[in-house]
Parts: structure tokens; C-alpha cells; sequence
């Protein structure tokens, strides 16, 4: 049978508390694979796995109830191995860098934070700052509402200028909260979020960034922020180049939250 796995710790990671459920339906027992200095934390593999919520958050608790006691490196969603030899044999090749992965993320967790405008402020931000856009605009309240091609020029006026205070607004988000973090992970473009970061962070340090994070809002009130974390550090792992296919760590936002 095909081995799911979740994710990789230290051999001497303690032990799992008993009755964790994974993936699948019903839950399949998560168990433990160890390699020499190093354990992969696993179940069967339930057939036709699908990425529905109850089974992102099935993936997302076994890490969260792992990383409890102490360091994981979190595979991505749908990580399936042949079968339990398989596993063991990624860990035996790649034992330098999972170590070396362990000791530089003991103790840190992620933070993932995706940013958007809230579409009145921005409007308002664009108008106030843009001369030309408040000229046309007042232009065309003054004529009813102006031309076809007045109308036209305007939206793509606006349009352009939003599209520049995203760019902006998410590079002063980022420097805002990156003096708080250990490292930053930007994220793939995500459709409705003009931000989307991770970052790093001391696990004693996480009042601080989300005081941080609290300033952010206050201080840019156009923009609506969420934060979602502490998850184990997906965007932190840096898989090797030789990891066989399915078996890759990382994974950023585990789109759950």
C-alpha cells in the first residue's frame, strides 16, 4: 500500500500522543517511520485522496499536534511515497540536509499573510494622491458625467493607479514586517490578494511580529490583512534538488484558514 507522509523530525522527536487520525475517511492511523537520526511521520494512503477541506485540515493537525513537541519539516499536501521503503530511503539519502533543516528551524514557525485593499479607501487614497485622476473626475461630475471616452479614460486612469498603489502598498507591508522575522518566503500570486508573504519566525518572538502586524493596520487602514499561523515552517524547508517526485517537502499556504 502506498505511504502518505506528513512530515520529517528528529528520531528522537517524542512520541506521537495516541489516537492521531490523519488523511482519508475514516481517519488512517498516522505511525512513524524512523531512519537512522531522522523519523517521517506517515499513515496509509487512502485512494482517490482529494484536496477538500476536512482533508487539508486532517494534514494541517497531525503537523500542528507533531510540532508541539518540537521541530517538523512539513510536507506539502498529497506527499505519497510507493510504500514505507520508499520513505526510509529518502531519509537515508537526504539525511545531511533534514538535519541540517532541523537545527535551522528548531524553535521558528511560519507566519502566512495575505493582504488586499478594502475598495473605498483605495479610491480615495488613488483620488487624493493623483491630480490628473481629480481633474477628469470633477470634469465629468461637471458635464453629467462625461463622454463615452471621458468615462473610459477615467476607469483606466484609476485602474492603472490601483494596480501601482498594490505594487507599492505590498513592498511597504513586506518591510514593515520583515525587521520581526528570521527570513521572508513570497508566495505565489494569489487571484484577490495583492500580498501573499510568509515569514519566519522565533517562536519567543511571535508577540512582537504580530504587534507588528497590528501596527500594519493601524497604519494603513486601506489595506485588510489576515493572518494565518503559527503553521510549521512549509515555505522554510528549501527541499534538495534530488528528492524523488512525491515526496517533496514544503508548500507554502496549506490553503486551509
Amino acid at each position: 500500500m502506498s505511504t502518505y507522509v506528513y512530515g520529517i523530525t528528529a528520531g528522537s522527536h517524542p512520541p506521537l500522543p495516541e489516537g492521531v487520525g490523519g488523511v482519508g475517511d475514516p481517519p488512517r492511523t498516522v505511525r512513524i517511520l524512523k531512519e537512522g537520526e531522522l523519523a517521517a511521520v506517515v499513515s496509509d494512503a487512502p485512494e482517490g485522496l482529494r484536496p477538500k477541506r476536512r482533508e487539508l485540515l486532517a494534514h494541517q493537525n497531525v503537523l500542528g499536534e507533531v510540532g508541539e513537541a518540537g521541530c517538523v519539516l512539513p510536507m506539502r499536501f498529497g506527499s505519497v511515497a510507493p510504500d514505507d521503503k520508499a520513505v526510509t530511503a529518502v531519509l537515508a539519502e537526504r539525511a545531511e540536509h533534514y538535519r541540517e533543516r532541523l537545527g535551522a528551524l528548531d524553535g521558528r514557525v511560519e507566519y502566512n499573510i495575505k493582504a488586499n485593499h478594502v475598495e473605498e479607501a483605495v479610491l480615495h487614497h488613488v483620488m487624493a494622491e493623483n491630480p490628473e485622476i481629480r481633474a477628469l473626475a470633477e470634469s465629468n461630475r461637471r458635464s453629467g458625467g462625461g463622454s463615452y471616452e471621458d468615462k473610459i479614460q477615467l476607469g483606466e486612469l484609476v485602474a492603472a493607479a490601483v494596480k501601482g498603489k498594490e505594487a507599492e502598498d505590498a513592498t511597504a507591508l513586506e518591510r514593515a514586517l520583515e525587521p520581526n522575522a528570521e527570513a521572508v518566503s513570497v508566495g505565489p500570486e494569489s487571484t484577490g490578494w495583492l500580498a501573499n508573504v510568509s515569514f519566519l519566525v522565533g517562536r519567543d518572538s511571535a508577540e512582537e511580529f504580530l504587534a507588528a502586524v497590528e501596527r500594519v493596520r493601524r497604519e494603513m487602514p486601506h489595506l485588510e490583512v489576515r493572518v494565518n499561523g503559527p503553521l510549521p515552517p512549509y515555505s522554510f524547508v528549501e527541499p534538495g534538488p534530488s528528492e524523488p517526485a512525491g515526496t517533496a517537502a514544503g508548500g507554502g499556504d496549506t490553503g486551509v484558514g
